[in-house]
């Protein structure tokens, strides 16, 4: 996949079929206009291309709103990839590009230099100064240059519209079973394995520390989660919280034991998926009990791992790793 941080200075593919927009959580809904857009420029023999814009437009305009985001952009671009976009305008959004008419953002960029044969939005998408584009504007520009443009309705799950905003509603409650199904895969954090206090090692069970890349954690609480290490991932069960029993208020923390791991991931950087919660955190009284509750976490995470629906549905090899390779 062609990735183009610089429109007016690199190399693009022309012509294309487009689409724009942040697409934060590459979530259901984005993955119907995306596919759009592949399977037109297929049928048109012209390049699928999407515009990400980078920061968030909010975070520029009016960063007190700006929402927090689902993914990194390195995540978002990898998602695009899995869908067949094969090339990936990456624009900065500034004040500048801010006060670009909505008109102008389409000759100029869209139908202009990435020469557009069609253009597909999302429902209610708005765009240009002031957001005062329009699909109904982006048909007749469209039209008037002999191109297409069309509306993609938005997706419903279960009564829940498909959006960003229910996602990160969803994942603050602990729902992360359906935050998967609005998503089409499970929840993903990224991040660097960190030194830990050792008192889990010592007196629980090991556990690897994730300093996450990501500003979304799930609500707190215990999760069956997949962590990835190089080429496998990895069974686990993960703590998010402030560990109560040991440190009442301390930070919140990423901590995940990895089921018969017997390796060393100091250092490594993983990916870790969010697949059911078991229990929220609570605080113990003793150690004893802490590690009682944590060998219940242990076996209800492996019974969720050899149920045949489930390995079905992760579409990974979830086997236990003995070993970091």
């Amino acid at each position: 996949m062609k990735i183009v941080r610089d429109l007016w200075q690199e190399t693009i593919w022309r012509p294309t079929v487009v689409t724009f927009g942040v697409f934060d959580g590459v979530h259901l809904g984005h993955q119907r206009i995306l596919r759009t857009v592949v399977e037109r420029a297929r049928a048109l023999g012209v390049t699928p291309t999407v515009i990400t814009f980078d920061p968030h437009p909010r975070q520029v305009l009016r960063p007190e709103t700006a929402p927090p985001l689902l993914q990194t952009l390195e995540q978002r671009v990898e998602a695009f990839a899995e869908l067949g976009v094969e090339q990936v305008i990456l624009m900065r959004f500034t004040r500048e590009l801010a006060a670009v008419s909505a008109e102008d953002f389409l000759l100029t960029y869209v139908f202009g230099r990435l020469d557009a044969r069609e253009l597909y939005l999302g429902k209610g998408a708005a765009f240009g100064r002031d957001r005062q584009g329009r699909i109904d504007l982006a048909v007749e520009v469209a039209a008037r240059l002999g191109r297409r443009a069309m509306e993609i309705e938005e997706v419903t799950l279960r009564g829940h519209r498909v959006r960003a905003t229910t996602i990160r509603r969803l994942l603050r409650t602990g729902r992360v079973n359906l935050a998967r199904r609005l998503l089409g895969r499970p929840y993903e954090i990224r991040g660097r394995i960190i030194a830990g206090s050792g008192r889990g090692r010592e007196r629980l069970v090991p556990t690897a520390n994730l300093q996450s890349e990501n500003p979304i954690l799930p609500a707190t609480g215990v999760y069956v989660t997949l962590m990835r290490l190089g080429e496998q991932w990895c069974p686990g069960v993960t703590n998010v919280g402030h560990r109560p029993t040991f440190d009442e208020g301390g930070a919140m923390s990423v901590e995940t034991h990895l089921l018969d791991w017997r390796g060393e991931a100091l250092g490594a950087s993983v990916a870790l998926r969010f697949l059911r919660r078991l229990r929220s955190e609570r605080r113990f009284e003793t150690v004893d009990a802490l590690r009682a509750q944590i060998e219940q976490d242990i076996a209800r995470a492996r019974r969720y791992f050899t149920h045949p629906r489930v390995r079905a549905l992760l579409r990974v090899d979830v086997s236990p790793c003995e070993r970091y390779a």
